[in-house]
């Protein structure tokens, strides 16, 4: 009997703690779904000008992380909520190989991951600024956003659609 109990035991705490890893990322969609370049710079493009608001996740105001988790909502993928979160998943992209869709990171606070948007193509990425709202800028601009960029990830597979 006793041999039975810390067998059922065992199981318990294992299964246990199989939920504690995956139970964060439980409905990220994860590189699973092939989304539309053009589909998602419309999007993201459709909001440019939206204000800024704190904790902000719909048109009535974004704040960078809300912005890039209605946008990709909107087609479908769900996202972790936070700069942070988002940092944490996808898959690592070096700067010279950005793609329309991935997102780009920047330290905007002194420490860590602060701020995110999403890159568009030609140097450029779409975001949610606090001082603007919505709004597209260049990566490398040399007062500001090359300074604080920390790196990007993939998090979805993007087709690249033909302008035909």
């Amino acid at each position: 009997m006793s041999l039975k109990l810390t067998t059922q035991k065992s199981i318990t705490i294992l299964l246990f703690t199989i939920f504690l890893v995956t139970a964060p990322f439980a409905g990220y969609t994860e590189a699973a779904s092939t989304v539309n370049s053009n589909e998602l710079v419309a999007t993201a493009k459709n909001l440019i000008g939206t204000k800024y608001r704190s904790g902000g996740t719909t048109p009535a105001g974004f704040d960078c992380s809300g912005f890039v988790n209605y946008v990709f909502d909107d087609l479908g993928i769900d996202l972790p909520r936070t700069s942070a979160g988002l940092h944490s998943t996808g898959s690592k992209v070096d700067r010279d190989d950005l793609s329309t869709g991935d997102l780009v990171f920047f330290n905007t606070a002194g420490s860590g991951v602060s701020h995110v948007g999403i890159y568009i193509g030609d140097g450029k990425f779409i975001h949610s600024s606090s001082s603007q709202g919505v709004k597209i800028d260049k990566l490398s601009d040399p007062y500001y956003w090359a300074k604080h960029y920390v790196g990007a990830k993939r998090v979805t597979n993007i087709s690249v659609a033909s302008n035909k």
